[in-house]
Protein backbone atom coordinates (compact mmCIF):
# COMPACT_ATOMS: atom_id res chain seq x y z
CA UNK A 1 0.00 0.00 0.00
CA UNK A 2 1.07 3.52 -0.98
CA UNK A 3 1.46 5.70 2.09
CA UNK A 4 -0.19 9.41 1.94
CA UNK A 5 2.74 10.52 2.20
CA UNK A 6 4.53 9.47 -0.52
CA UNK A 7 1.28 10.30 -2.42
CA UNK A 8 1.16 13.49 -0.84
CA UNK A 9 5.27 13.77 -2.65
CA UNK A 10 4.19 12.73 -5.70
CA UNK A 11 1.22 15.34 -5.89
CA UNK A 12 3.60 18.45 -4.92
CA UNK A 13 6.53 16.99 -7.16
CA UNK A 14 3.49 16.99 -10.16
CA UNK A 15 2.24 20.87 -9.27
CA UNK A 16 5.92 21.75 -9.20
CA UNK A 17 7.13 20.50 -12.41
CA UNK A 18 4.01 22.21 -13.75
CA UNK A 19 4.29 25.62 -12.59
CA UNK A 20 8.02 24.93 -13.63
CA UNK A 21 7.00 24.36 -17.42
CA UNK A 22 4.47 27.20 -17.48
CA UNK A 23 7.64 29.46 -16.69
CA UNK A 24 10.37 27.80 -18.01
CA UNK A 25 8.18 27.67 -21.67
CA UNK A 26 9.38 30.22 -24.08
CA UNK A 27 6.30 32.73 -25.01
CA UNK A 28 5.29 32.20 -28.66
CA UNK A 29 5.43 34.98 -30.98
CA UNK A 30 3.77 35.62 -34.12
CA UNK A 31 4.20 38.57 -36.53
CA UNK A 32 1.27 38.29 -38.64
CA UNK A 33 0.29 40.49 -42.20
CA UNK A 34 1.41 40.72 -46.03
CA UNK A 35 4.38 41.95 -47.25
CA UNK A 36 4.96 44.80 -44.75
CA UNK A 37 5.70 41.57 -42.10
CA UNK A 38 7.76 39.56 -44.88
CA UNK A 39 10.01 41.51 -46.39
CA UNK A 40 11.32 44.11 -44.19
CA UNK A 41 13.44 44.18 -41.07
CA UNK A 42 11.81 45.71 -38.78
CA UNK A 43 11.11 41.92 -36.99
CA UNK A 44 15.01 41.30 -37.43
CA UNK A 45 15.70 45.19 -35.28
CA UNK A 46 12.85 43.48 -32.56
CA UNK A 47 14.22 40.54 -32.21
CA UNK A 48 17.51 42.24 -31.72
CA UNK A 49 16.12 44.55 -28.87
CA UNK A 50 14.41 42.10 -27.24
CA UNK A 51 17.73 40.10 -26.74
CA UNK A 52 18.93 42.61 -24.32
CA UNK A 53 15.75 41.88 -22.06
CA UNK A 54 14.28 39.31 -19.79
CA UNK A 55 12.46 38.00 -23.42
CA UNK A 56 15.40 37.15 -25.00
CA UNK A 57 13.80 33.21 -25.69
CA UNK A 58 10.69 34.13 -26.71
CA UNK A 59 10.09 32.47 -29.46
CA UNK A 60 9.02 33.85 -33.23
CA UNK A 61 6.82 31.42 -34.86
CA UNK A 62 5.51 31.22 -38.13
CA UNK A 63 6.07 29.33 -41.83
CA UNK A 64 8.09 32.24 -42.90
CA UNK A 65 11.67 32.08 -42.62
CA UNK A 66 12.81 34.11 -45.52
CA UNK A 67 15.51 36.15 -45.40
CA UNK A 68 15.69 39.73 -45.82
CA UNK A 69 18.64 41.11 -46.79
CA UNK A 70 18.43 42.93 -42.94
CA UNK A 71 22.60 41.88 -42.88
CA UNK A 72 21.73 40.03 -39.80
CA UNK A 73 21.99 36.31 -39.75
CA UNK A 74 21.16 35.62 -36.52
CA UNK A 75 18.21 36.55 -35.61
CA UNK A 76 14.96 34.49 -35.35
CA UNK A 77 12.82 34.58 -38.88
CA UNK A 78 9.91 32.77 -38.17
CA UNK A 79 6.75 34.81 -39.10
CA UNK A 80 3.32 34.53 -40.91
CA UNK A 81 3.77 37.52 -43.29
CA UNK A 82 2.78 36.96 -46.87
CA UNK A 83 3.45 39.33 -49.66
CA UNK A 84 2.59 38.75 -53.36
CA UNK A 85 4.75 39.86 -55.79
CA UNK A 86 5.73 43.32 -56.33
CA UNK A 87 8.51 43.93 -58.37
CA UNK A 88 6.36 46.48 -60.26
CA UNK A 89 4.22 47.74 -57.67
CA UNK A 90 5.64 51.69 -57.60
CA UNK A 91 5.21 51.93 -61.49
CA UNK A 92 1.28 49.85 -61.19
CA UNK A 93 0.08 52.30 -58.75
CA UNK A 94 1.60 55.17 -59.55
CA UNK A 95 0.25 55.00 -62.98
CA UNK A 96 -2.75 53.84 -61.84
CA UNK A 97 -3.23 50.81 -64.84
CA UNK A 98 -4.35 47.72 -64.93
CA UNK A 99 -0.88 45.96 -64.21
CA UNK A 100 -2.29 46.83 -60.44
CA UNK A 101 -4.15 44.17 -60.84
CA UNK A 102 -1.74 41.61 -61.22
CA UNK A 103 -0.32 42.37 -58.31
CA UNK A 104 -0.80 39.20 -55.92
CA UNK A 105 -0.75 40.43 -52.70
CA UNK A 106 -2.30 38.63 -49.69
CA UNK A 107 -5.62 40.73 -48.48
CA UNK A 108 -7.06 40.47 -45.01
CA UNK A 109 -10.61 39.40 -46.91
CA UNK A 110 -8.93 36.94 -49.05
CA UNK A 111 -7.01 35.08 -45.94
CA UNK A 112 -10.29 35.47 -43.67
CA UNK A 113 -12.54 34.27 -46.11
CA UNK A 114 -10.17 31.15 -47.02
CA UNK A 115 -9.34 30.63 -43.28
CA UNK A 116 -5.81 30.09 -44.01
CA UNK A 117 -5.11 31.74 -40.68
CA UNK A 118 -6.72 28.29 -38.93
CA UNK A 119 -3.87 26.46 -40.75
CA UNK A 120 -1.10 28.38 -39.97
CA UNK A 121 -1.70 28.83 -36.39
CA UNK A 122 -2.77 25.04 -36.19
CA UNK A 123 1.00 24.64 -37.17
CA UNK A 124 2.84 27.25 -35.15
CA UNK A 125 0.47 28.22 -32.36
CA UNK A 126 0.99 30.88 -30.44
CA UNK A 127 0.48 33.29 -27.53
CA UNK A 128 1.05 36.67 -28.47
CA UNK A 129 0.27 37.96 -32.19
CA UNK A 130 0.77 41.20 -34.19
CA UNK A 131 -0.96 42.08 -37.40
CA UNK A 132 -0.71 44.34 -39.75
CA UNK A 133 -3.05 44.18 -42.67
CA UNK A 134 -5.37 45.75 -45.12
CA UNK A 135 -2.81 47.86 -47.21
CA UNK A 136 -3.61 45.13 -50.28
CA UNK A 137 -7.08 45.32 -49.82
CA UNK A 138 -7.07 49.17 -50.13
CA UNK A 139 -4.38 49.26 -52.71
CA UNK A 140 -4.99 46.27 -54.87
CA UNK A 141 -9.15 45.97 -54.66
CA UNK A 142 -10.05 49.47 -53.45
CA UNK A 143 -12.13 47.20 -50.83
CA UNK A 144 -14.49 48.75 -48.78
CA UNK A 145 -13.31 49.73 -45.01
CA UNK A 146 -16.43 48.02 -43.77
CA UNK A 147 -15.40 44.42 -45.40
CA UNK A 148 -11.72 45.10 -44.08
CA UNK A 149 -13.17 45.33 -40.51
CA UNK A 150 -15.39 42.68 -41.06
CA UNK A 151 -12.39 40.31 -42.01
CA UNK A 152 -10.55 41.43 -39.12
CA UNK A 153 -13.39 40.24 -36.59
CA UNK A 154 -13.13 36.87 -38.25
CA UNK A 155 -9.08 36.98 -37.97
CA UNK A 156 -9.73 37.71 -33.94
CA UNK A 157 -12.21 34.74 -34.09
CA UNK A 158 -9.39 32.02 -35.72
CA UNK A 159 -7.06 33.86 -33.23
CA UNK A 160 -9.08 33.31 -29.74
CA UNK A 161 -10.56 30.03 -31.19
CA UNK A 162 -7.11 28.69 -31.62
CA UNK A 163 -5.60 30.21 -28.32
CA UNK A 164 -8.82 31.42 -26.36
CA UNK A 165 -6.05 33.68 -23.99
CA UNK A 166 -4.31 35.10 -27.09
CA UNK A 167 -2.74 38.67 -26.67
CA UNK A 168 -3.06 40.71 -29.93
CA UNK A 169 -1.72 43.81 -31.29
CA UNK A 170 -3.08 45.54 -34.41
CA UNK A 171 -1.38 48.55 -35.57
CA UNK A 172 -3.02 51.51 -37.86
CA UNK A 173 -1.34 51.97 -40.82
CA UNK A 174 1.86 53.99 -42.29
CA UNK A 175 2.21 56.66 -41.09
CA UNK A 176 2.19 56.21 -37.20
CA UNK A 177 4.30 55.96 -34.29
CA UNK A 178 2.04 56.21 -31.25
CA UNK A 179 -0.29 54.35 -29.56
CA UNK A 180 -4.31 54.44 -29.93
CA UNK A 181 -6.53 54.93 -26.84
CA UNK A 182 -9.12 52.84 -27.10
CA UNK A 183 -11.42 54.97 -25.05
CA UNK A 184 -9.95 54.31 -21.23
CA UNK A 185 -8.42 50.88 -22.62
CA UNK A 186 -4.69 51.62 -23.22
CA UNK A 187 -1.77 49.71 -23.66
CA UNK A 188 -1.26 48.72 -20.34
CA UNK A 189 -4.69 46.78 -20.41
CA UNK A 190 -4.96 45.42 -24.21
CA UNK A 191 -3.03 42.65 -24.50
CA UNK A 192 -4.11 41.84 -27.96
CA UNK A 193 -2.53 43.87 -30.73
CA UNK A 194 -3.98 45.70 -33.46
CA UNK A 195 -1.69 48.32 -35.87
CA UNK A 196 -3.22 51.08 -37.42
CA UNK A 197 -1.41 50.89 -40.66
CA UNK A 198 1.32 52.65 -42.12
CA UNK A 199 0.70 55.51 -45.31
CA UNK A 200 1.55 54.60 -48.61
CA UNK A 201 4.27 57.20 -50.64
CA UNK A 202 2.05 56.71 -53.88
CA UNK A 203 -1.07 56.78 -55.35
CA UNK A 204 -4.19 58.47 -53.54
CA UNK A 205 -4.77 55.78 -51.33
CA UNK A 206 -4.26 57.58 -47.55
CA UNK A 207 -7.12 58.81 -47.11
CA UNK A 208 -8.86 55.11 -47.05
CA UNK A 209 -5.90 54.29 -45.10
CA UNK A 210 -6.98 56.75 -42.28
CA UNK A 211 -10.74 55.65 -42.31
CA UNK A 212 -9.59 52.37 -41.61
CA UNK A 213 -7.65 53.43 -39.31
CA UNK A 214 -10.44 55.71 -37.41
CA UNK A 215 -12.77 52.39 -37.91
CA UNK A 216 -9.61 50.02 -35.96
CA UNK A 217 -10.50 51.68 -32.53
CA UNK A 218 -14.07 51.33 -31.90
CA UNK A 219 -13.88 48.14 -33.60
CA UNK A 220 -11.02 46.71 -30.79
CA UNK A 221 -12.96 48.41 -28.20
CA UNK A 222 -16.19 46.04 -29.14
CA UNK A 223 -14.16 42.68 -29.81
CA UNK A 224 -11.58 43.77 -26.61
CA UNK A 225 -12.11 41.06 -23.66
CA UNK A 226 -10.00 40.40 -20.27
CA UNK A 227 -9.02 37.29 -20.82
CA UNK A 228 -8.01 37.86 -25.16
CA UNK A 229 -7.14 41.47 -24.82
CA UNK A 230 -6.69 43.52 -28.04
CA UNK A 231 -4.31 46.63 -28.20
CA UNK A 232 -4.47 49.24 -30.54
CA UNK A 233 -0.95 50.72 -31.18
CA UNK A 234 -0.61 53.67 -34.18
CA UNK A 235 1.79 52.77 -37.25
CA UNK A 236 0.72 55.63 -38.89
CA UNK A 237 1.29 58.78 -37.00
CA UNK A 238 5.18 60.55 -36.97
CA UNK A 239 5.57 57.80 -40.15
CA UNK A 240 6.33 59.89 -43.38
CA UNK A 241 5.13 58.47 -46.74
CA UNK A 242 8.32 59.70 -48.37
CA UNK A 243 11.53 59.30 -45.96
CA UNK A 244 10.39 56.12 -44.67
CA UNK A 245 9.42 54.32 -47.39
CA UNK A 246 11.87 52.70 -49.70
CA UNK A 247 9.27 51.82 -52.79
CA UNK A 248 6.10 54.12 -51.54
CA UNK A 249 4.89 51.08 -49.92
CA UNK A 250 7.33 49.08 -47.64
CA UNK A 251 10.06 50.34 -45.07
CA UNK A 252 13.40 51.19 -45.69
CA UNK A 253 15.96 51.25 -42.27
CA UNK A 254 13.88 54.72 -41.27
CA UNK A 255 10.78 53.36 -41.13
CA UNK A 256 11.52 49.72 -39.35
CA UNK A 257 13.49 51.93 -36.56
CA UNK A 258 10.05 54.03 -36.23
CA UNK A 259 7.70 50.46 -36.16
CA UNK A 260 9.51 48.76 -33.69
CA UNK A 261 9.75 51.84 -31.65
CA UNK A 262 6.08 51.39 -32.04
CA UNK A 263 6.00 47.39 -31.64
CA UNK A 264 8.24 46.78 -28.75
CA UNK A 265 6.45 48.25 -25.88
CA UNK A 266 3.31 46.43 -26.71
CA UNK A 267 4.76 43.04 -27.79
CA UNK A 268 6.30 43.52 -24.18
CA UNK A 269 3.15 44.24 -22.40
CA UNK A 270 1.95 41.58 -24.39
CA UNK A 271 5.03 38.52 -23.34
CA UNK A 272 3.68 40.34 -20.07
CA UNK A 273 0.69 39.35 -20.29
CA UNK A 274 0.86 35.98 -21.20
CA UNK A 275 3.34 34.84 -18.42
CA UNK A 276 0.94 36.32 -15.83
CA UNK A 277 -1.32 33.72 -17.33
CA UNK A 278 0.67 30.50 -17.44
CA UNK A 279 1.56 31.46 -13.27
CA UNK A 280 -2.39 31.65 -12.69
CA UNK A 281 -2.68 28.22 -14.27
CA UNK A 282 -0.16 26.82 -12.19
CA UNK A 283 -1.49 28.40 -8.91
CA UNK A 284 -4.64 27.05 -10.05
CA UNK A 285 -3.55 23.25 -10.57
CA UNK A 286 -1.63 23.63 -7.08
CA UNK A 287 -5.46 24.45 -5.92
Amino acid sequence: MVSLKCLSAIALLAIASAQSTNNTTPIRYMPFGDSITEIVCWRSKLWQRLRTTEWANVNFVGSGKTENNCRDTAYDRDNEGHSGHYSHVRDALEKQTDSVNRILGFLAIDIANKNQLDGWLKTNPADVITMHLGTNDIVQQNKAVTDIIAAFTKLIGTMRTSNPKMKIIVRLSYPACVYATVSDIHLLTLPSQVAQIIPLGIGNYNGKVQELNRAIVPWAQGLNTTQSPIWVVDQYTGFSGSADLRDGVHPNDSGDVKMTNVWYPAVVRAFEAARTDRVVVGREFAA
